[in-house]
């Protein structure tokens, strides 16, 4: 079969020849129709990403969406090593497989799965959001942050306020669900003050998808400024802008600020594919959207050089 084969650490993967998956008990050969371009798989390729195996060769890609051989449309996470979503076919565990509803295209789903699965989770599992409450969304203008918007206001957010730097992409936050926008283009003066005047009224969970500089801006401020004892949760899910923080203990000692991940590992996968399953059903009722770009399969090499944080590459396998 043809996929998009990793033969080693920091290599792209390359349109080539992979052994055809076999049957094997309590997996499923999948067709695959779709697979998304997401962090993980990039991460994985490049040997970066924490969950990286290191096993050489592999076929890359960490999810997908496609058909099993009774013809039910699945999407799919974790094949089973080396077998991997950007590939003609793939073997996956059973209970990595969650039905998709008619209403949703193999595009759509490949889409949003992953970055839908990461802010699903965020809130229902580590946070324990309920509906009501306020939601801060830190690196908005992102694919995934974007996603996250529409999702915290699906799950019944009173108020979604969405940061980011893009400023077409925060005016179209606004029509996608945000309450209010904050650029982080600004000086650190005006940022600040624009923090401090959300985190006085109460912000009750932050998903952060930037770490780095705003997020430590953005602790510190609630630290100072958030009703006394007022318990926000602050969710940490990506570090686009930087894997460190300088943060004073202080932070935490003066405020009832809880400090949470969420990723493969901080939620058990059985739950995460619950997650998953949820955005799936969500995604046509709540109108779900995200900006999608599509390269073939046999295009892998342009498909991987083509990088931007405000889309979803999803690759084709016809």
């Amino acid at each position: 079969m043809k996929a998009a084969v990793v033969t080693q650490a920091g290599a792209a993967p390359a349109y080539a020849d992979f052994a055809d998956p076999a049957a094997t008990p309590g997996h499923r050969l999948i067709d695959v129709d779709a697979s998304a371009l997401s962090h993980v798989t990039r991460g994985r390729a490049s040997g970066t990403h924490y969950s990286s195996s290191g096993a050489f060769p592999f076929v890359a890609g960490v999810d997908g969406v496609g058909r099993g051989e009774n013809g039910e449309r699945v999407y799919f996470f974790a094949p089973a090593a080396p077998f991997g979503g950007l590939a003609e076919r793939t073997l996956v565990a059973d209970s990595h497989c969650v039905a998709l509803p008619a209403s949703l295209d193999a595009r759509t789903a490949a889409a949003i799965a992953i970055p839908g699965m990461s802010s699903w989770a965020a809130l229902t599992e580590r946070a324990h959001f309920k509906a009501g409450e306020t939601v801060l969304v830190n690196g908005a203008t992102g694919a995934s942050g974007f996603l996250a918007v529409q999702i915290a206001k699906h799950l019944g957010a009173a108020k979604v306020i969405a940061t980011g730097r893009h400023a077409p992409t925060l005016a179209a936050l606004e029509a996608a669900g945000a309450d209010a926008v904050v650029s982080l283009d600004q000086d650190a003066a005006a940022l600040t003050g624009a923090l401090e005047s959300h985190c006085r009224a109460g912000v009750d969970v932050v998903l952060d998808y930037l770490w780095g500089e705003s997020a430590q801006m953005l602790l510190t401020t609630a630290a100072k400024t958030l009703p006394e004892a007022w318990p926000l949760r602050f969710v940490q899910i990506g570090s686009i802008s930087g894997t460190h923080i300088d943060l004073p203990g202080a932070v935490l000692r003066a405020s009832a600020i809880t400090l949470l991940g969420s990723g493969i590992g901080s939620v058990p996968l059985s739950r995460l594919m619950n997650a998953l399953r949820e955005v799936m059903l969500a995604a046509a009722p709540a109108k779900l959207r995200i900006e999608t770009r599509e390269v073939a399969l046999a295009n892998i090499a342009e498909g991987w050089k083509r990088h931007d944080a405000r889309a979803r590459t999803v690759v084709t396998m016809s």
